[in-house]
């Protein structure tokens, strides 16, 4: 099999067009079955194969800085680079990376996750470069929607100002980015991205200029020509007037015109963009033919999670109380929106990928009497984190977010780890902070949250399995729940699904005479008095939580216990904080990184006992 000769991409160079195109076909399989198997991007990978083929036989990684936006298209690239025969432990710990990995290669220069960042590190490396007189090429591959970015058209702007080097790859796999088709546009396609022409038509236009009287009018009238046909026929318009060069639409499964244009764009001085149309899911019929399900990652709202249990409640929501929308940053199917957009059509507001527009339009939003509902993964709302405290918390706006995939989430790597919502969120004044540790929990705090009007409201959940509990082991509002009492001995406080393991450590405690009172504190800020109270009258306090351990909802439970001591000339309990330590933490299924980090029942078991015994 050719792909598994592929050691790294100079095996690309001499091969033929038949071999190529069969090269294409075995990855595009290798990449079916593995994400098929543990999960992935599936159909962004599908529609770049022939593109990164073609990248990687102009130019020449690592020499050359090839970056992509985002990361997750970057399957074929591994294999290209010396890593299909490891292709098959995908995302699976010890295993590939779902994103490029500095660890992995030499040929990954960032590791991205994060959409709309890669032309700011264009920039800057082409910048680098330049300063040391090293004549090396920077390609930058942007698509997927990174360009609903802000961040993005910041980068873009710097680079057409400062002229850099940089060749942009646009993999427009949508449809917003494609111009009209004709013979008249390929013509000019062909006209625009020859240098040699283009040298020639500059040429004629400072000869022109230079003509007394007649010449400045030729000028201005070539230029204007050319003005008039760019706007009628392709997208130069926008990117030329930052400053950059347009190339474009390319097929972006045609290798041979990809080659074509990327060495033609190699020529010229100064940035370029190189605009290629892809299909996503490409020569895999479910990815073709279903434009939701497999366009972002495979693995979808099951029934039965708190993501399924929040699709649910946001359509009960719609129905009693029109003033709800619900906004979504580019992700209306993995955050559970698709019914609701189902059933209420435009009040499901999808901004792109664009978190801090999301925030600060979701506080209009509620200053105009709406009811906005921010659905967002944990490690994107940290992008916006400014807006959520200076243009929602200062405004004290009654804005919701639904906040998915908090804590430990496993296969995605250190970058979607939600790890630090509950440090950031419960720094922002008048912010309160929920954490469901069941699904009923998250039915009730979704249903309580619309009637807290006086600021915003938090309420995170875990990408894992949710449970199930009975209407007695439900809270109401912003008060406490205790689980389990005992002896005043040791209190165990579980944040959200931790509460669980807390249950089953004090089972196991039990079995060796230590009995344990156990809390779910429910709202993490502000935290609830009665449970503050009781939790004094104990010797221990071991808090559990999957965020970090520093400045979240344990160290708050510790400086509010202290707090009330000195207040009231008594001493304090010991309080012991369990919880995530501030690192990078690998891919991995989640309940093996909590095991190793010590937050499972046998590892709070063994803290208490080596405190207490």
């Amino acid at each position: 099999m050719q792909l598994d000769a592929i050691t790294g991409p100079d095996d690309l160079r001499e091969r033929s067009r038949e071999e190529l195109d069969d090269l294409c076909g075995q990855i595009r399989a290798r990449i079916i079955e593995a994400v098929t198997a543990r999960g992935g991007h599936l159909g962004s990978n599908l529609g770049a194969v022939e593109l990164t083929v073609a990248v990687h036989r102009i130019f020449h990684s690592p020499h050359d800085v090839i970056l992509w936006d985002t990361g997750h298209q970057a399957y074929v690239h591994k294999m290209l680079t010396g890593r299909a025969g490891d292709f098959d432990s995908l995302r699976t710990a010890g295993g590939l990376a779902g994103y490029p990995s500095r660890s992995e290669s030499a040929h990954d220069w960032i590791e991205n996750s994060h959409a709309s960042t890669v032309l700011s590190y264009a920039h800057g490396l082409a910048t680098a470069f330049e300063s040391s007189d090293t004549r090396r090429r920077v390609v930058a591959v942007v698509g997927d929607g990174a360009l609903t970015g802000g961040m993005a058209f910041e980068g873009l702007n710097n680079i057409g100002h400062s002229g850099r080097n940089v060749i942009i790859v646009l993999n427009d796999n949508g449809r917003s980015y494609a111009p009209t088709v004709s013979r008249l546009s390929e013509s000019l396609v062909r006209f625009r991205s020859n240098p040699k022409i283009m040298r020639r038509s500059d040429r004629l236009e400072q000869v022109a200029e230079r003509i007394p009287w007649v010449g400045d009018t030729l000028h201005r009238g070539m230029k204007m020509s050319k003005a008039a046909l760019r706007e009628l026929w392709d997208s130069a318009g926008f990117f030329e007037n930052l400053g950059v060069r347009y190339l474009g639409p390319f097929d972006g499964h045609d290798i041979a015109g990809l080659e074509e244009a990327l060495s033609n764009a190699a020529q010229f001085d100064g940035p370029v963009v190189v605009h290629v149309l892809t299909q996503k899911g490409r020569g895999y019929g479910p990815a073709e033919q279903d434009t939701v399900k497999h366009m972002h990652d495979v693995g979808k709202v099951k029934p039965g999670t708190y993501t399924g249990m929040f699709s649910d409640v946001m359509v009960k929501l719609g129905g009693l109380h029109p003033e709800v929308v619900a906004i979504t940053a580019a992700m209306p199917d993995s955050t559970g929106l698709l019914p609701f957009r189902e059933h209420f059509g435009d009040r499901c507001i999808d901004v792109g990928i664009a978190e801090q527009h999301a925030v600060t339009s979701a506080v209009g939003m509620a200053m105009g009497g709406l009811r906005p509902f921010f659905a967002v993964y944990s490690t994107f709302l940290s992008r916006a984190f400014d807006q959520v405290n200076l243009d929602c918390g200062m405004h004290q706006a009654p804005v919701v977010f639904c906040i998915d995939r908090a804590g430990i989430t496993g296969d995605d790597g250190p970058s979607h780890h939600g790890v630090l919502d509950m440090v950031l969120l419960t720094k922002v004044p008048g912010m309160v902070v929920l954490a469901p540790s069941s699904l009923q929990e998250l039915e009730r705090m979704m249903l309580d949250a619309i009637d807290i009007t006086g600021g915003p409201v938090a309420v995170r959940w875990p990408k894992t399995a949710a449970r199930s509990v009975g209407p007695d082991e439900v809270g109401s509002g912003l008060r406490a729940r205790k689980a389990r009492a005992a002896d005043g001995r040791l209190c165990l406080i579980g944040v959200g699904k931790m509460l669980e393991a807390c249950e089953q450590a004090a089972e196991l405690l039990a079995g060796d005479g230590v009995e344990a009172t156990v809390w779910d504190p429910r709202a993490v800020s502000p935290l609830c008095d009665r449970m503050l109270a009781d939790a004094a009258e104990h010797e221990l306090v071991v808090t559990v939580e999957d965020g970090l351990r520093t400045g979240g909802a344990g160290t708050a439970v510790r400086d509010a216990l202290l707090e009330r001591a000195e207040a009231a000339g008594q001493a304090a309990p010991r309080v012991r904080v369990l919880g995530v330590p501030l690192d990078y933490l690998p891919h991995g299924k989640p309940d093996a990184i909590l095991a190793d980090l010590g937050l499972d029942a046998a590892g709070i078991a063994a803290t208490v006992k080596q405190d207490l015994l």
